[in-house]
């Protein structure tokens, strides 16, 4: 592949520009899992003879990526020790104002993201979040976009705070032989938060004002109703797909209610029918109220299905519909999913406003808001990919002796690896370790911690990098930016930081890093100047994604919640780039020297 050249690449170079741009296109322009298009990189490059099987597997031996999962167990400690909710019980108290509510909510997020995943303490903070909401008399879509871009200000600012760092600087270290300390991006990036906190607190009027999705669920007998089966009715005997129950005009049957109070959710087809059966339906009430003339139902004598439902057999939440999950463009009637994971989709929201149709033909999107009825039991705890439960049960722990032991342990991780006493894979194997040693979690909670969909991303970042590096990619166009910017480090830089800002808006940072670091070190060794400044400046950049919804798997978990559009994050985001841009590049100038 060396020897054919055109346009000054050889053919292994044109091979994986064009592998690369094709899995961005597929990403974008489909709902193919992120995870198997990664994989596909690999295969095609393998198979291609771009890479040799060492370097097209090198991404799952990276000590980078075996941070990362290893990290995840640490995590696991953490969260099922209380560590979190310690700290949101005790340490946030209640904001008087707007503006008191921004810095208490975006300060703690970010010391929180910046030793801890990202997706997890949002997740915890957006119950938060409605709360305060409710008691300032202000719309949830106010906070819940400044609880996102604090999640990422606050990762920035250590290694272990976002993949992509860890990533870059473990390809760094690869090519220098120094491995970085854990708080080497702390200056630039608490810079880069408290500007961004005061750029939030100046902007606020960009901030949309939309209802929030849950809103429409506060009351369930407005899309639900309960018909009961009288003594007389015919249908007493019959099976509830005999009596053409479980699947009605304008809605379905998601429970029955005993009269001994036993509830049958979801409900079987075979399922027979016995007097004073209550029979709850969603979708549509005035459609389903014709069952009374039809089937001889009677309406019950009073709701008993709310939100604060007595029976605690039974259990209302609310899930999010992340990016890339399995039951985006799907119709839960075309599939098996609420049998295989025991829940029933009682009503769908979007954009805020929920959607008047029979909640089981309704075609989800990602960013839509479910409330889903289940019964407290084992496979509650199955999480469907993609689908986001805010008060799941991974998150419901006891605060107790274990907390103050994870904490510790979490916290001499940090201290052995920023005293370079151990690099950081050794102390974060250490501290996985400890976890299990003084059962903060178990082996189980531990393995179920890891993302392994999320692991083959980070491993398909990494080889992809190595590709773009050993094709000559990564010189090319360091020497095509060289020779537009006439050698100037500082526009090199600016140039770099431009283009990755606007590359992690569409894909992942982790991945935007991975293509980028070649290329941004190999302009550097060839000006001659410190390639740390850049590498620096590149971890930043590449996490400084806030105008597009699906620029971070934290706005998505957002978005619903919110009630957001696309444009919202557009209108205020754009700003936050430009700004987060230009603090980046002067704080990284002027602590380092070029």
């Amino acid at each position: 592949m060396e020897d054919i050249i055109f346009c000054g690449l050889n053919l292994g170079a044109w091979v994986t520009i064009v592998t690369v741009l094709s899995m961005f296109a597929t990403l974008l322009l489909t709902k193919l899992r992120e995870d198997i298009a990664f994989l596909g990189v690999i295969a095609i490059l393998l198979l291609t003879g771009v890479l040799d099987t060492k370097e097209a597997l090198s991404g799952f031996s990276s000590g980078s990526v075996v941070v990362i999962g290893v990290l995840f167990a640490v995590l696991a400690g953490l969260v099922h020790t209380g560590v979190l909710q310690w700290i949101v019980r005790y340490l946030l108290g209640t904001p008087k104002n707007y503006s008191a509510a921004v810095v208490r909510l975006m300060l703690p997020v970010a010391a929180l993201s910046s030793i801890l995943s990202n997706t997890t303490v949002v997740a915890l903070f957006v119950g938060i979040v409605k709360v305060w909401a409710k008691k300032l008399h202000t719309a949830p879509s106010k906070l819940l976009i400044p609880l996102s871009y604090a999640s990422g200000l606050g990762g920035v600012c250590t290694l272990v705070g976002t993949p992509p760092n860890l990533i870059i600087s473990g390809l760094y270290a690869t090519d220098t032989g120094e491995h970085l300390n854990i708080f080497a991006t702390t200056i630039p990036g608490l810079a880069c938060l408290f500007v961004g906190v005061l750029s939030v607190l100046a902007m606020h009027k960009l901030l949309p004002e939309r209802r929030s999705a849950d809103e429409s669920f506060e009351h369930t007998e407005d899309y639900t109703v309960e018909l009961l089966i009288p003594a007389d009715c015919r249908h007493i005997g019959e099976t509830v797909e005999e009596a053409k129950l479980n699947t009605v005009e304008g809605g379905q049957l998601i429970e029955i209610i005993r009269f001994d109070r036993e509830v049958i959710s979801p409900v079987p087809a075979d399922e027979y029918l016995m007097g004073g059966d209550r029979l709850v339906f969603a979708g549509r009430v005035e459609e389903i109220l014709n069952l009374r003339k039809s089937h001889g139902l009677v309406n019950a004598d009073h709701p008993v299905f709310t939100v604060d439902e007595l029976d605690k057999k039974r259990l209302l939440r609310t899930a999010y519909i992340m990016q890339g999950c399995e039951l985006a463009g799907k119709r839960l009637s075309e599939t098996t999913l609420e049998h295989d994971y025991q829940f029933t989709l009682v009503a769908v929201a979007r954009q805020g406003e929920r959607i008047r149709k029979s909640p089981r033909d309704i075609e989800l999107r990602a960013g839509d808001s479910l409330l889903i009825e289940s019964t407290r039991g084992a496979k509650n705890t199955v999480i469907i990919r993609g689908l986001q439960f805010f008060e799941s049960s991974s998150l419901i722990s006891n605060i107790g002796s274990k907390t103050l032991v994870s904490s510790l342990i979490m916290l001499a991780m940090i201290v052995l690896s920023s005293l370079e006493i151990m690099p950081l894979l050794q102390s974060a194997m250490l501290a996985a370790f400890a976890m299990l040693v003084f059962r903060c979690c178990t082996p189980t909670q531990a393995m179920k911690a890891i993302d392994w969909n999320i692991l083959m991303i980070f491993a398909g970042s990494v080889v992809i990098g190595t590709a773009i590096q050993k094709t000559g990619i990564a010189e090319a166009m360091a020497n095509g930016m060289m020779s537009a910017c006439g050698d100037n480090p500082l526009l090199v830089m600016t140039m770099m930081c431009v283009a990755s800002t606007f590359l992690t808006e569409f894909i992942s940072n982790t991945a935007a890093g991975a293509i980028f670091y070649p290329i941004v070190y190999q302009a550097a060794v060839s000006m001659g100047v410190n390639p740390l400044p850049f590498i620096i400046s590149l971890m930043i950049a590449v996490s400084s994604s806030f105008a597009t919804p699906i620029g971070s798997p934290t706005h998505m978990l957002v978005y619903g919640p919110g009630g957001y559009r696309f444009s919202d994050f557009l209108k205020i985001g754009i700003w936050m780039n430009f700004i987060i841009l230009a603090v980046n590049l002067l704080v990284v100038n002027l602590i380092y020297s070029l």
